[in-house]
């Protein structure tokens, strides 16, 4: 079968690599598809441009991923329109996060065929096969589908056990020269960053997470060493991103990782998803050691109360540690914190303000977002017990406007006074993070003039 996989633009200037889809296509390749990426991320193509390529070339399957955000959501809705508008419409496939968890919304809203639920790889062999063979869906396991005016949702796949019997992602088919310029922490000018995953899933379970498949699979080191070998040959790659939930699963797996990449001498930088429980002075050296540079952590709160609400599995004190060991080894974290779990006030918020300020290292300008219940998470389902948020569409078409704004508020301050107290907490850390930079800036420059500094390249903002 002849298939298209659409990588939509979310308007940012370089996008990153999309490995979801990059994965489906290798293993659509694998299974002896004709697969083909429309690139409308690269090229900023509109909509339109989409329907009148559908026109002139004919395809049997159109397929995109997405995610659970409003954007996202939205953008799903116009492709869509792209895509039913076409004279040669191909049978139109949907997956990712945003549609897994409620697939009979996605589908009467987008009017696609088929939704593939959680992960695809082996699900999409399966019901191409069904398709191109004029099967029955309903004995496809993983998917949800339209048939006409009526949805049917099939029994859940079982997950993927061994991650390293999947193809590599299907780098060929992707314009890598593009995706390889995504500027990430601490990369500089010259350095070639590539999106990769060390492992699936998270062996936490915190109530704000809408990742629907339970428990962590990591990858064998091999496997990961193999596929850093394969980007740097071929594509220049020094700087991998590990974008997957949790590349610090266990002191053991990290350790172990770490010494494997000494080992090899890969010579890298890279950073990755954190926990600050393991987080410890060794283990922070031998990352330093084997090449990372930024290391990512959920923290969420400053408040302990607050964090066994989030079933965060870590407390004030863990995180407290693991940031000074993180700093103390030369390692910039990321400080992510929301605002607005069950039982948040206006005072564990300002708890979170005086943290990102007393470890404030510049290297990322530090806000705080409200929490979002997506669905497919704990606090989602929760939201619908306590009345407040009536159903997917609700969340969708009324809530979730945008990811800086309110959508459900589990507090007992008014919507009113809920922003107005995120907006003094971000004015706070915004004005934190220009007056650092200003600091920075006017070093440069004295250094310059007082030095006659000939490596000055000009006052940029990037």
């Amino acid at each position: 079968m002849r298939i298209l996989l659409v990588v939509y633009d979310n308007e940012s200037f370089v996008h990153y690599f999309p490995i979801g889809t990059a994965y489906i296509a290798a293993m659509l390749k694998k299974a002896g598809h004709d697969v083909v990426v429309y690139s409308q991320d690269k090229f900023h193509y509109p909509d339109s441009h989409l329907t009148a390529y559908l026109d002139k070339n004919k395809f049997d399957v159109v397929g995109m991923s997405i995610v659970g955000n409003y954007y996202q959501y939205r953008k799903l809705l116009k492709i869509s329109e792209a895509i039913n508008r076409s004279k040669q419409r191909p049978f139109y496939i949907l997956g990712g996060h945003g549609p897994s968890p409620e697939p009979e919304f996605f589908l009467k809203k987008t009017q696609a065929d088929a939704v593939v639920i959680g992960e695809g790889e082996d699900t999409i062999v399966e019901l191409l096969d069904a398709v191109s063979n004029h099967k029955g869906l309903g004995g496809v396991k993983g998917i949800a589908f339209r048939d006409g005016a009526n949805v049917s949702v099939n029994p859940r796949r079982p997950v993927i056990k061994d991650i390293d019997s999947l193809p590599l992602p299907a780098y060929k088919l992707f314009p890598m020269d593009y995706y390889r310029l995504i500027r990430i922490p601490h990369s500089t000018s010259t350095d070639f960053v590539m999106a990769m995953i060390s492992g699936r899933g998270c062996p936490f379970k915190c109530n704000f997470c809408y990742r629907i498949e339970e428990g962590f699979r990591p990858r064998s080191n091999k496997s990961i060493i193999d596929e850093i070998k394969l980007l740097k040959k071929d594509y220049g790659i020094n700087y991998i991103d590990f974008i997957d939930d949790l590349l610090m699963s266990s002191r053991e797996r990290t350790i172990s990782l770490c010494e494997d990449f000494i080992r090899e001498g890969l010579n890298i930088k890279w950073e990755c998803n954190g926990r600050l429980n393991y987080a410890e002075s060794r283990i922070i050296k031998t990352m330093k050691r084997a090449g990372c540079v930024f290391i990512n952590y959920g923290i969420e709160a400053f408040d302990d109360r607050i964090l066994r609400n989030m079933n965060k599995a870590l407390n004030t004190e863990q995180i407290k540690k693991g940031i000074e060991a993180t700093l103390a080894e030369g390692i910039s974290p990321g400080f992510n914190i929301i605002f607005g779990n069950i039982g948040e006030t206006k005072e564990t918020l300002n708890k979170g303000v005086e943290f990102l300020l007393k470890y404030d290292d510049g290297a990322q300008m530090r806000t705080i977002r409200p929490v979002t219940p997506y669905p497919g998470s704990p606090l989602y389902y929760h939201a619908i017990e306590k009345g407040l948020l009536k159903d997917c569409e609700d969340f969708y078409e009324k809530r979730h406007l945008n990811s800086e704004l309110l959508s459900v508020n589990f507090t007992d301050m008014t919507d009113e006074e809920f922003h107005k107290a995120l907006f003094d907490a971000n004015s706070t850390l915004i004005r934190n993070y220009f007056k650092n930079k200003t600091a920075i800036v006017l070093k440069q420059a004295h250094k310059l003039y007082s030095e006659k500094d000939r490596a000055f390249r000009g006052f940029r903002q990037t």
